[in-house]
């Protein structure tokens, strides 16, 4: 790992050990941390992670187009990676089925405030020439998956005597999203080192942790 790298990865590691904190600070977290989730949380939770999961593959597809010739290898990880998710919200829309949800319900599931700011953000900064600067947001969201989820869906599982089936989302991204890290990785070493690159992508990452830390406090039973 070069020292551009590394360096990087010491500031990602700050930004996301402070979103960490500002999510356990959030009313639902709070809730769960506590033991005292409910069905209707985990529902209100599904919905606005589904307009978040759903749209994942659509900013990636449009930043590896917006990226240019000289970074082909990145735009091809990009796309690669967004075929690998663009079906993930699929999998969360029958964890809320399985749950006593109906699929009509989530599917027509409204934006909160935050999820309104976060993919405003995303899609913004995708469409910029050469949007690197969206690696750190993908440190974020992905770090989220490989740290959290699996945290999260055993702690809902067990609060809410839920089947394997109802959890799934949760439990598949805390297994795999740790390759993803490993991928990503080798994307930073794909842009840095660059100064101004590796500027861009900590404060990526400071305020898409800032906008999911709001779509998460915004979520209401």
């Amino acid at each position: 790992m070069s020292d551009g790298v590394a360096d990087v990865l010491r500031k990602l590691t700050i930004v996301f050990t402070e979103f960490e904190g500002r999510l356990e600070q959030t009313p639902l977290i709070r809730k769960l941390s506590r033991g005292r989730f409910e069905l209707s949380d985990y529902h209100a939770f599904l919905v606005q992670i589904r307009q978040q999961v759903k749209e994942g593959a659509l900013w990636m597809s449009r930043a590896a187009s917006n990226i240019d010739e000289a970074h082909l290898e990145l735009r091809s990880t990009l796309m690669r990676h967004a075929v690998t998710e663009h079906r993930d919200f699929r999998l969360l829309e029958a964890d809320f089925v399985a749950s006593g949800g109906a699929l009509e319900v989530i599917q027509g599931g409204r934006k909160n405030i935050g999820s309104e700011a976060l993919s405003a953000w995303m899609y913004h900064q995708a469409s910029q020439p050469n949007p690197f600067g969206l690696l750190g947001a993908m440190w974020i969201i992905e770090g989220l998956g490989s740290i959290k989820a699996q945290e999260w869906g055993r702690q809902v599982k067990a609060q809410l005597s839920l089947a394997d089936e109802a959890v799934r989302f949760l439990l598949y991204h805390g297994e795999n999203d740790a390759e993803h890290i490993e991928e990503f990785k080798a994307m930073l070493a794909m842009v840095l080192p660059d100064e101004a690159v590796a500027e861009r992508i900590v404060r990526t990452a400071e305020v898409t942790a800032r906008l999911y830390a709001l779509q998460i406090e915004e979520i209401a039973a």
